[in-house]
């Protein structure tokens, strides 16, 4: 067998690629899909804790009332508009508009923007702000 075939990589390592910010948005999607999955299971924790009484809702109530509880709660909520809008600008690629690379770009930096913008006003009216 040729030599250079048996030393050569089977397949190209992450860090050779550049990172171009349509991969970056496809990873993210992912992730806040697996965020959102997890984010469930909180609400879930949040209504058994209603179920079980008062003692266990505060007990809930103080952990997401805490520092630690508004920063899931944040990242949850940004990860929901994230993955809210990305998936809606998915379906519009799957009926054949915008999918040339400037429209990909551009849509993609909407979806940052938005999920930003949606994020921000939410938290201002959950923390009455407005």
């Amino acid at each position: 067998m040729n030599k250079n075939i048996e030393t050569r990589p089977l397949s190209p390592h992450l860090t050779i690629h550049k990172k171009v910010l349509t991969s970056l948005l496809s990873i993210v999607h992912r992730l806040t899909g697996l965020g959102l999955s997890l984010g469930s299971v909180l609400i879930v924790v949040w209504i058994f804790s209603i179920a079980m009484g008062e003692e266990y809702f505060n007990i809930v109530y103080f952990f997401l009332g805490s520092i630690l509880g508004k920063i899931i709660l944040f990242i949850w909520s940004f990860g929901t508009f994230y993955h809210l809008i990305n998936g809606v600008r998915y379906l519009i690629w799957s009926m054949g508009y915008g999918i040339d690379i400037k429209n990909i770009y551009r849509s993609g930096y909407l979806v940052i923007f938005f999920s930003a913008i949606f994020t921000a006003l939410l938290w201002m009216i959950v923390l009455d702000i407005i």
